[in-house]
């Protein structure tokens, strides 16, 4: 059988894997301004709060079971349980939890989830070894950076041909991250960089199943195994991202390189890191959004004859499931998140549970929600239209969701959202001391510290 060996390819490509490991490597310690820092911080502990919360969810339950089957050695916790194993395990686990309630962190300008794969493989590292708070905050910052700038390198054109970019892009970042925490020189940094490079996991069919979770603890054990390989001489490729059978040429047409050097070392991609109000697909987040609004002016779910939404056509493509059987599907139903928004005023964990999702009140109301796509829409914004059945007809447009760059989450906010999700599990006062340790976390001399308030108490 002929073959076609003249894929088109760029030649003349920046050396990119050289150019992020000396970044990852040589990049002085807190070298960011006190904003990028915040962020950190905010980034760190939202996703720490998506762990526990999802800790004792049955993917966590079966994932740990799992691993369990290799005998590993206890090394590194996993926050929410008492369960300790090995470092990569854990780095598994952990990016499963945080992902499972789908209510982590999200980079808005390429839908990556960023924490996921990075943190993940970072506190089981860093546990292990017995790592600062500060030296966790540092190779958080760069290895989100790397994983956010091969991202915008590739977005749209990666994400639209079905990969879930979280996981495709995080072992990158987490293999960056580990690498600095293992305090790597710039040669072993690339090696890292190569050996993740491949090792891209993560197609958008799995969305709505246990395997969309899979793909950042994935990503975050790569990451991490690739830079304990490059610790230990393992070799890769120079050029494995920018290569013409490199990562970043196999994956997408797409190939702004310019997005990894343009500013690199000044501006920081953690800055447009976002957090959750909802714990759902993020594309959904402006129609919940509204349809609160409407329960705020006191329209209930009884007056209702149809809700007509104006979105864009990646709301439809990634959440069109307009009859989930399960909390995971509900996740990827704007439908049912417009219905629990109207009906709870809210969509957290609890809206998306198997329970709510099968509510016959739900159902009811989710069945008169129509949907269609409109060119005019941005990704980011939805027109809501309640016609009511006493025959008026109520509109409301939300261009930038609660949650978005435009309208942050408030620190308050995500404190309220953190006890939420871990104070079920560990108790008020232990959520409450975490969040203190959190708070100031790059002054934490050893990680432990703070791991072993993320174990429940006996």
């Amino acid at each position: 059988m002929a073959r076609n060996t003249h894929v088109s390819a760029d030649t003349s490509a920046p050396p990119v894997t050289a150019i992020l490991a000396r970044f990852v490597a040589t990049h002085p310690s807190r070298g960011w301004s006190d904003a990028v820092e915040r962020e950190a911080h905010r980034t760190f502990y939202n996703w720490l709060g998506c762990a526990i919360g999802a800790a004792r969810h049955e993917a966590a339950e079966a994932a740990i079971a799992a691993v369990r089957l290799l005998e590993p050695a206890p090394q590194a916790s996993v926050p929410g349980r008492a369960d300790k194993v090995d470092m990569a395990s854990a780095a598994l686990v952990n990016g499963i939890t945080s992902h499972t309630f789908d209510f982590d962190d999200t980079h808005l300008k390429t839908i990556i989830h960023p924490a996921g794969p990075v943190a993940s493989a970072l506190l089981a590292l860093g546990e292990h070894r017995g790592a600062s708070g500060r030296q966790l905050i540092d190779a958080l910052v760069l290895g989100i950076d790397v994983a956010c700038r091969i991202g915008n390198t590739m977005y749209p054109d990666h994400y639209d041909r079905g990969w879930h970019i979280t996981g495709s892009t995080g072992m990158l970042g987490a293999a960056a991250g580990c690498a600095r925490l293992l305090g790597l020189d710039e040669h072993r940094t690339a090696m890292a960089i190569g050996i993740a490079a491949s090792q891209p996991v993560g197609l958008r069919e799995q969305f709505g199943t246990m395997t969309k979770p899979f793909h950042p603890g994935a990503a975050a054990r790569a990451g991490l195994m690739s830079a304990l390989l490059a610790s230990q001489g393992f070799t890769a490729s120079e050029r494995a991202l920018e290569a013409p059978r490199g990562f970043v040429q196999v994956a997408s047409d797409k190939r702004a390189w310019h997005e990894v050097t343009d500013e690199l070392g000044e501006r920081f991609e953690i800055s447009f890191n976002t957090y959750k109000p909802f714990a759902c697909g993020i594309v959904i987040h402006p129609s919940i959004d509204a349809c609160v609004r409407l329960r705020a002016q006191g329209i209930a779910p009884e007056d209702v004859e149809r809700i007509e939404l104006r979105v864009h056509s990646l709301v439809l493509e990634l959440t069109g499931k307009k009859e989930p059987k399960d909390g995971l599907q509900g996740k990827f139903s704007v439908y049912h998140g417009c219905a629990v928004g109207l009906i709870h005023g809210r969509a957290g964990e609890e809206e998306f549970s198997d329970a709510v999702v099968n509510d016959p009140r739900v159902i009811a109301l989710r069945n008169r929600v129509r949907a269609v796509v409109d060119d005019g829409i941005a990704e980011e914004s939805v027109h809501v239209s309640a016609l009511l059945r006493d025959g008026r007809r109520v509109e409301v447009r939300v261009d930038h969701a609660i949650g978005s760059m435009h309208n942050p989450l408030s620190d308050a906010q995500l404190e309220a959202k953190f006890d939420a999700l871990a104070a079920p599990l560990l108790g008020a006062q232990r959520s409450g001391r975490i969040t203190e340790v959190c708070r100031t976390l790059a002054a934490l001399p050893d990680l432990r510290t703070l791991t072993a308030l993320t174990a429940p108490s006996a």
